[in-house]
């Protein structure tokens, strides 16, 4: 089988356009959760002076402490220095007028999260909800998701029109738009309620790991598209529901699952543009997405388990075993 490619067929099957029956129960719907972005950049962009912006780190103690990450700097007037330089900055004009062109007032985001938020209520009933806010830091910091606080970092998210956009391959800048914000912030809240045991893990402990949160999103966000959900592009989605097969063969033919290298691992599940092992179509992280599908098959076949209960679960081969995966070769 060595040297084999898969060939990954090109049909225009758009899966993760549009999810049906996703309707919001009304228990879950009226449970009181309400989300409103304070959009410090704002303020931000209005501060002249150095002692305008020692004021307004005073006032946001905790985003100067989680999101700028005060305690770095020597002191705090060399923080306030250095930010009263960005916000004077007059080429992020650009980027502050496209974020609101872009966002609106993020009422939309704000739904969004409101919707999630008040799912995540539904499974963790002691969930505190924390402020959100938003802010334009010149491309230096996309998100911060905690229990205190979270901090959209909307310059990153404008999309394919900004001016400017982050430093990174067009793989990853495809997941930096609008539409990624509400499912990214809810991937990383996902983190909390993921139990994992990562001492000596193997290739498929970290695929279900993966699948685990971003089965976490599906059901906090059911409406959500799997591409937005994973950070594929529709095609891809098309591309590996189309040859699950093959690649879940490839798996276990080359007996990579309990494989421990961290080096063949990322390989697999790893930032890449593709996983030429596998085909140049196969999209990277795959192994994440196979986890996924190993989860939503868990979870199928087991409908007693509620999601606290998957979320706690350590035990990965547990999961494959009594998922009953088994894609077939197209």
């Amino acid at each position: 089988m060595k040297g084999r490619l898969l060939l990954f067929f090109s049909a225009v099957l758009w899966f993760g356009c549009q999810k049906k029956g996703c309707d919001i129960p009304q228990e879950i719907a009226k449970l009181p959760v309400k989300v409103e972005v304070e959009q410090l950049e704002k303020r931000f962009f209005s501060i002249k002076t150095l002692p305008q912006m020692q004021a307004f780190l005073q006032e946001e103690p905790l985003f100067a402490d989680r999101f700028l990450q005060r305690k770095g700097y020597p002191s705090e007037e060399m923080l306030a220095q250095g930010l009263l330089k960005l916000a004077t900055d007059t080429s992020l004009t650009k980027l502050v007028k496209q974020s609101d062109a872009a966002f609106g007032d993020l009422s939309a985001v704000e739904k969004e999260l409101e919707k999630g938020f008040k799912h995540v209520k539904h499974y963790y009933p002691t969930f505190y909800v924390p402020p959100v806010k938003s802010f334009i830091s010149g491309l230096n910091r996309d998100l911060l998701v905690s229990d205190s606080l979270i901090v959209l970092g909307l310059d990153f998210f404008i999309g394919r029109k900004a001016t400017y956009r982050p430093q990174a391959p067009q793989y990853i800048l495809e997941r930096y738009e609008k539409e990624n914000l509400a499912p990214s912030v809810m991937l990383l809240v996902s983190n909390k309620f993921n139990k994992t045991d990562f001492v000596n893990s193997t290739m498929l402990e970290e695929m279900i790991d993966y699948g685990k949160s971003y089965y976490f999103v599906e059901r906090m966000m059911p409406c959500t598209p799997d591409s937005l959900i994973i950070g594929y592009t529709s095609q891809a989605i098309a591309d590996v529901q189309h040859n699950e097969g093959k690649v879940w063969a490839h798996f276990i033919e080359k007996s990579l699952l309990y494989e421990s290298s961290q080096f063949t691992i990322r390989k697999y599940i790893g930032e890449r543009p593709n996983v030429p092992e596998i085909s140049q179509r196969c999209p990277g992280r795959v192994g994440a997405w196979v986890g996924w599908q190993i989860v939503r098959k868990y979870m199928a076949n087991n409908p007693n388990v509620t999601v606290p209960q998957l979320m706690n679960e350590k035990d990965a081969r547990k999961i494959l075993d009594q998922s009953k995966y088994k894609p077939q070769k197209k």
